[in-house]
């Protein structure tokens, strides 16, 4: 089978498309023929040997669609063809708080799904929403799910909450926006680009403002008057200009480090406005299910920038570190 495989961790540049031996689903498995995968900022990480337990080579990709194809002892054949979208991670745990040491996603450690076939726990497949093409239900797992799990999970977004969500444009704030306008909040974008602003304000943002400029923290305490939920991944930049935009009672999510790790915390700022800092990432089988059942009820669509075939891959690579709008999906 053709799959994509980083042999050394020297950059994008090292991550080739080669043949590899097709996968026999063990107990309790299921065999997947992908259909298509999407890719994440995480993989530009693993290219680059920035991420945990490193185990090379290493077929690449946390998300995925496609038909069920053969299975396991002990898994019911009846979801042989079957058409389904794969849960990215495996070993959650007991605890719905907090995952367990084992936890991992896939394409590293273990094998991922850009590929034209991979094995999974059959716990790990779920009924691909009949509204989204392989294209779209590809790119819904670890964005999706990392989204919904701020929004619902740990902001409890309700109707009328005022909501920031910093560096539109990429996977998850993409799908916090969508998940937010559905839930009928009132959503506020930032960007360093006037185009992603004036995209996001057509898929439901109320405004939009542009981290480039120093005072857009004074600029969005004017225009919303306070947020009630922030939903950032990159505090390092942005917390400093939006921490006295906070309500009484905020709750901040922050899901990522895309500007650096550090970033300083104003006490007075959380304590006097009884505002809760939160850490999230991903999610479990649960929140998975709770997500995937409101993509269908809404009929939420993915905003996907580029959809390119496996042969392709280094474009989709070159695509992931460019300004877009949105998802980039391979196609097997």
């Amino acid at each position: 089978m053709k799959a994509l495989v980083l042999n050394e961790a020297k950059g994008p540049q090292s991550v080739v498309v080669q043949e590899e031996p097709t996968p026999s689903p063990k107990t309790g498995e299921v065999r997947v023929a992908i259909r298509a995968a999407s890719l994440n900022h995480r993989e530009l990480w693993i290219s680059r040997g920035q991420y945990p337990g490193m185990n090379l080579p290493c077929i690449l990709g946390a998300d995925g669609a496609g038909v069920v194809d053969a299975v396991g002892e002990g898994v019911d054949g009846g979801l042989v063809g079957k058409e389904v979208v794969l849960y990215p991670a495996l070993n959650w745990g007991d605890s719905p708080d907090f995952p367990s040491k084992d936890f991992c996603l896939l394409g590293m450690p273990v094998p991922g799904t850009i590929a034209d076939f991979i094995c999974v726990p059959a716990e790990n497949v779920f009924e691909k929403p009949a509204s989204l093409s392989f294209e779209q239900a590809a790119a819904l797992p670890t964005a999706a799910l990392t989204a919904w799990r701020a929004v619902t999970v740990k902001a409890r977004v309700k109707p009328g909450d005022k909501v920031l969500i910093t560096g539109i444009g990429g996977g998850v704030a993409m799908f916090a926006l969508k998940f937010c306008v559905a839930l009928n909040a009132e959503v506020y974008v930032t960007s360093g680009d006037e185009s992603n602003l004036a995209k996001a304000a057509e898929l439901g943002a109320a405004g939009g403002f542009n981290y480039r400029d120093e005072d857009w923290g004074k600029a969005a305490r004017k225009t919303a008057g306070g947020f009630d939920v922030v939903i950032d991944g990159a505090p390092a930049a942005a917390y400093g200009s939006y921490a006295r935009a906070l309500s009484f009672g905020a709750k901040v999510v922050i899901y990522g480090s895309t500007r650096g790790p550090q970033f300083t915390l104003n006490a007075p700022e959380l304590f006097l406005r009884h505002a809760t800092v939160f850490g999230t990432a991903m999610g479990n089988l649960d929140d998975f299910r709770g997500m995937l059942d409101f993509v269908g009820d809404k009929q939420i669509k993915p905003v996907i920038d580029r959809t390119v075939t496996i042969a392709n891959a280094g474009e989709a690579f070159d695509l992931l570190e460019s300004n877009h709008f949105g998802k980039i999906v391979i196609t097997l």
